[in-house]
């Protein structure tokens, strides 16, 4: 099914309009049971950021599995051994189990882009705690940090707020910790009940952020530097559940909710000749 689907999208990307505008240069269509593709995806691990409750765990089926057609994604409710567990450390560390799981699959070091659309069909999850992202990353962001390498924010949401989705961007000068963050939500009907296809459209002058067909948000290059457009760089792609944590947290976590699945039909890149 999902071949037929992407030839006629092909198909609808090959009329008069767009006859030289996109050309597939990546895809993962998840047809094949098990793990996610090791020569695509990697994992994040650990208590990775933002203060979030859940360990992100590496390579496991009960968090991250291709099953059905689909990436699942799985928050649980579940103690888990915090293998950096120091007695007496500071921080997470500190903490001999954590309450709750989910993994964050990425393509860093695998597939890295500049330029093109990319955009990702799924269903989300839903409940007060969860916090799905779909976002991107400069690949300099061990040598620069955050928020010098750029974050591309393609969709947000919170359980708190099921019908929102959030497009955010994030840089040295417009960052939510400074609260000059740039970005914008759309609202659409039950976004965990069926599913979106949620996108960019990206160049060297702008970033245009969709959900299906509907455009709700715009970030042009202002031309005034790195440090407002570290955009000119290639990034790589981030899926991830994070539960609780300084925005999905803030009305807490519904432990009646879990398990939660982020299910993700495929990932598409397209790119415009001699970009």
């Amino acid at each position: 099914m999902k071949t037929t689907l992407l030839l006629a999208w092909a198909f609808l990307l090959s009329g008069p309009v767009r006859a030289a505008d996109w050309k597939l240069v990546w895809a993962d269509e998840f047809n094949s049971a098990g793990a996610p593709d090791p020569s695509k995806w990697t994992y994040e691990e650990g208590f990775v950021r933002n203060n979030e409750s859940q360990y992100y765990t590496r390579a496991r089926s009960e968090n991250a599995r291709v099953e059905d057609g689909v990436l699942v994604i799985e928050a649980r409710k579940e103690r888990f051994a915090n293998p950096s567990f120091q007695p007496g450390a500071s921080g997470r560390r500190r903490s001999e189990f954590a309450e709750y799981t989910s993994a964050s699959v990425t393509t860093e070091s695998k597939a890295a882009w500049r330029y093109g659309r990319i955009e990702v069909r799924a269903k989300l999850p839903a409940g007060r705690g969860m916090w799905p992202a779909i976002w991107m990353l400069g690949t300099n962001r061990r040598q620069a940090g955050w928020p010098r390498c750029g974050e591309i924010d393609i969709m947000e949401n919170v359980g708190f707020a099921p019908g929102l989705i959030y497009a955010n961007i994030h840089t040295q000068s417009y960052n939510h910790v400074q609260k000059t963050g740039k970005g914008s939500k759309i609202e659409i009907a039950e976004p965990y009940a069926g599913f979106h296809v949620y996108a960019i459209e990206w160049t060297g002058d702008r970033m245009d952020f969709f959900v299906d067909k509907a455009k709700y948000f715009t970030f042009e290059n202002e031309k005034t530097g790195e440090a407002a457009w570290p955009f000119s760089q290639p990034f790589y792609l981030i899926l991830n559940i994070a539960v609780g944590g300084a925005w999905g947290g803030q009305k807490g976590i519904d432990d009646s909710i879990f398990p939660q699945r982020f299910e993700i039909d495929y990932v598409r890149v397209y790119e415009r000749p001699g970009q």
